[in-house]
């Protein structure tokens, strides 16, 4: 996984909905395998942000990193999904545009679906449940009612 070390707009404008970030040599910098590669505007410079659903719109954006004579090419896309990009674009977001974004932690989104899951699961119970007093299925009754019993 890469990480963000810098990432630090050059210039910032903000069209309608549609926040611009643009970046410079110096200011964007990532971390891969104790590495600092720092970012070269050669093909993407910019990310656009839709300022309503809180989107990055230009995913395709290419964005290309140096160390010496490695170079990483990286899709926006793609950097948002191996780094931590999303916190720093947040922390700017925030700066910015004085949002409060709220930015959840893999636990909290795991303990969210558990929960949707279950609530789920007990609906579908129900269901079946009814299904079977319609079909007159007395030995799926038993045991789905048993099932409910022991939860």
């Amino acid at each position: 996984m890469l990480s963000v070390q810098r990432m630090t707009p050059f210039f910032t404008s903000q069209e309608d909905f549609h926040l611009r970030l643009v970046f410079a040599y110096q200011y964007f910098s990532i971390l891969k395998g104790g590495d600092v590669f720092q970012f070269i505007p050669s093909e993407g410079k910019e990310i656009v942000i839709n300022t309503k659903s809180l989107q990055v719109e230009n995913l395709g954006e290419v964005f290309v990193f140096q160390r010496g004579s490695r170079f990483i090419r990286l899709p926006l896309y793609q950097l948002l999904l191996i780094s931590d990009l999303h916190i720093h674009l947040t922390t700017i977001l925030e700066g910015t545009m004085g949002l409060e974004a709220e930015v959840e932690t893999a636990e909290v989104v795991t303990l969210e679906a558990a929960g949707i899951i279950e609530h789920l699961e007990a609906d579908n119970r129900l269901r079946m449940i009814d299904y079977a007093l319609e079909t007159d299925n007395i030995q799926m009754f038993n045991e789905l009612t048993e099932g409910l019993q022991q939860n």
